[in-house]
């Protein structure tokens, strides 16, 4: 076997240990949290009406998000990656804008855009007033969707985008020639090449949607109905009581367990891609 040197030891040494205190050790001290209390405790505090409604509003964002995220990535990805077209280099920085914004920013731009001050305001209050319904982007679901849509659109794009311009279009000029349709070359040619980075970002982007903060935090104002689960778990844990905070590691615990999840999801995916 052969020896490693002083300095590779250092380096592994250094990597295992800030892999440990970084990641390991608060993961761990979240779950010990979490049941200090017992087990039963811990099942109520992850029962309660307010968790389960968190629940259900992050989970069911994530699978919009992911929905609405995928559509945009393909396109955008095969627009930029097979077409060449005026304005394209100022498109693909336009893209990542989310990379380089704060998510607060963004969450009060949306409501600078869809809020009572905002642009679209008047035409929302028309559409309610004509129809007579009663439509509601910020501080309500829409708004959660829409901020979280807005922070995680470039991540299936980009693990699209390179595989696209390594790929070339040698091969879809020559089905093209042969006959085939644009949906065919899509179907045949072009997905099955960008399957596995379509489905890694995917995961990365329903991982960013699971932990969305700061943007949901600003168009959301109502616990039980637009709060997802890191707003409730912030709620839980400034209530500044015991039980309050016990129960925020738990409610925490759900998200790790997510979290994990989408880490063999992930190292499954790299393993077949």
């Amino acid at each position: 076997m052969k020896r490693r040197s002083l300095g590779e030891l250092t380096a592994i040494i250094i990597a295992v240990l800030f892999v440990l205190l970084m990641l390991v050790v608060p993961l761990i001290s979240v779950l010990t949290n979490a049941l200090s209390k017992g087990l039963d405790f811990f099942v109520k505090a992850i029962s309660t009406s307010h968790v389960i409604s968190a629940l259900g509003l992050t989970i069911g964002t994530m699978i919009v998000t992911v929905l609405i995220t995928g559509v945009f990535g393909v396109v955008a990805a095969y627009c930029i990656g097979k077409f060449q077209f005026k304005g394209k280099s100022i498109l693909t920085t336009l893209i990542d804008i989310p990379f380089t914004v704060s998510p607060v920013i963004a969450g009060l731009a949306l409501i600078m855009t869809f809020g009572r001050m905002g642009w679209f305001h008047p035409y929302i209050e028309a559409i309610n007033n004509y129809f007579n319904l009663d439509i509601r982007i910020v501080f309500a679901v829409p708004g959660v969707i829409l901020a979280t849509v807005f922070v995680t659109f470039p991540f299936i794009y980009r693990e699209i985008i390179p595989v696209l311009f390594s790929q070339g279009k040698d091969e879809e000029e020559a089905a093209a020639m042969m006959g085939a349709s644009g949906w065919t070359i899509f179907r045949r040619i072009t997905f099955p090449a960008i399957k596995w980075p379509f489905l890694y970002g995917i995961i990365l982007c329903s991982a960013r949607a699971l932990g969305e903060f700061g943007a949901v935090a600003a168009v959301s104002k109502a616990r039980g109905q637009t709060f997802t689960l890191p707003l409730e778990i912030d709620a839980l844990y400034m209530s500044g009581s015991e039980s309050g905070v016990v129960s925020a590691f738990a409610v925490s615990s759900l998200l790790v367990g997510m979290a994990l999840i989408m880490l063999v999801i992930r190292s499954i995916v790299e393993k077949k891609g």
